[in-house]
């Protein structure tokens, strides 16, 4: 006769990218389940998934069947509308909240949101502003906007950025001065805005941590990233900047999520400045003696991202627990893993590009070639469309020692520079395709 059936933990997911695939192998590994929810068939997670409920994420029969089958649910995206989640809420455990999701989708609250826990960011004001009377008309209001609205001292260049839905350099333009903030404004759509003043950076950091229900926190060694065009190109692990500002970076982490009451994998994203001099008013005490301490660099937060993040890909090789491993643990209400990282790592992105040579010719690159080089490690994510800019896979360089992993993320960039140039086919590629946005490297984005 046959035993007793062993429990299974099911868990659900809104949201069907390559970050929820990842979540879906690493909980699977666990013995888990997962049911995913996203419009698009064939998906990335739902590929991968247990079960895809096929449906847009605000589609209240598809939510109530997602409670219905799972004990609890997690977002791999911030987009997910707020108000699917607090429904979600009321039946099964949610991860992480609707609240700190709100906050996530609106840049400005982000802003605000760090400003008033004591984290220092660029200044910042939105755009356009409720100024003036109604007689005024709109352009009155957009003319005043760009110069009463904005901080004493406010300093051009600066980026004018949608509020919500913009990634990847996507929904941002460079401006030079206010004169420049309508124009760009209208090529936005004439949405709400943010406006930053654009600072030259000495680096771009990232923290991730896991927060469970008890309070505890997980926090990963720095990632140190690489934007070009305004997307995430690679990210070492641990970031090679003095331990000072890496510390000050995870304690600011770590204060973001209790100020949320966090539940889940969490990331913030920091700007590494030249400390101005005198230090600026919105430099905390603390903010300035970290910086003294690592020779007059301080920490800007830039974002967060209230789920696994890209820079953290490489955890799944290179730590004792991945980013998506400790997503699954907070939702099955598990202990969290450890954080420690056994090797050195490097994240590469590989993008769409990829797939065409240099001569603009689309073919299939040899893969088998990239994951044959020692210490890496190749994730497509079962994408059926490359276009320029798009995240179709990433590789993960590791290395035992620093100067190991130099070597092999060197080799390997050399063989991806090579492949480049390989391959024929009849399709070439499309001066139509979707333009990669964003600001120049080496600058905010």
């Amino acid at each position: 006769m046959p035993g007793p059936a062993v429990e299974v933990l099911r868990l659900g997911l809104m949201g069907g990218g390559q970050l929820g695939r990842m979540f879906v192998h690493a909980a699977q590994r666990l013995g888990m389940e997962v049911v995913v929810l996203d419009p698009v068939p064939g998906c990335p997670a739902a590929q991968a998934a247990d079960r895809h409920l096929c449906a847009a994420y605000d589609d209240l029969q598809a939510i109530d069947e997602l409670a219905r089958q799972c004990v609890a649910v997690t977002t791999e995206f911030e987009n997910v509308p707020a108000r699917s989640l607090l429904r979600l809420a009321r039946r099964v455990r949610v991860a992480p909240s609707a609240n700190a999701v709100a906050i996530a989708q609106d840049r400005l609250e982000e802003k605000r949101f760090f400003r008033r826990i004591g984290i220092p960011t660029t200044d910042f004001f939105a755009f356009p502003g409720s100024l003036g009377s109604a007689a005024e008309g709109p352009d009155a209001k957009l003319q005043w906007a760009g110069t009463a609205f904005a901080p004493p001292g406010f300093r051009y260049p600066a980026i004018l950025k949608t509020r919500r839905l913009g990634y990847d350099g996507k929904g941002q333009v460079v401006v030079g001065s206010a004169g420049e903030l309508e124009r760009a404004w209208r090529g936005l759509g004439s949405t709400d805005c943010i406006v930053e003043s654009r600072l030259p950076l000495h680096a771009e950091l990232s923290v991730v941590l896991a927060r469970g229900f008890d309070g505890v926190c997980a926090v990963y060694p720095v990632f140190e990233n690489r934007h070009e065009a305004g997307i995430l190109a690679s990210s070492l692990l641990p970031a090679r900047l003095s331990p000072p500002l890496l510390e000050e970076a995870c304690a600011m982490t770590q204060r973001i999520a209790h100020a949320l009451d966090y539940h889940g994998v969490l990331c913030v994203e920091y700007f590494v400045v030249r400390s101005p001099d005198p230090p600026q008013a919105l430099d905390t005490p603390r903010v300035v003696n970290a910086a003294r301490a690592a020779g007059s660099l301080i920490l800007l937060a830039n974002e967060m991202a209230p789920r696994p993040h890209n820079s953290a890909h490489a955890t799944i090789e290179a730590c004792n627990t991945s980013q998506f491993e400790q997503q699954a643990r907070v939702l099955a209400g598990w202990p969290l893993g450890s954080t420690q990282p056994h090797r050195s790592a490097c994240l590469i992105n590989l993008l769409g590009e990829q797939w065409w040579n240099r001569s603009g010719v689309f073919r299939e690159p040899r893969w088998g070639a990239v994951a044959a080089l020692p210490g890496v490690s190749l994730h497509l994510y079962g994408k059926r469309e490359a276009r320029p800019g798009r995240k179709m896979g990433h590789l993960a360089v590791c290395g035992a020692t620093a100067a190991e992993l130099d070597v092999r993320v060197v080799e390997t960039m050399n063989l991806l520079e090579g492949l480049s140039r390989e391959g024929s086919s009849t399709k070439r590629l499309s001066t139509q395709q979707e333009p990669v946005d964003g600001p120049n490297r080496g600058m905010q984005t």
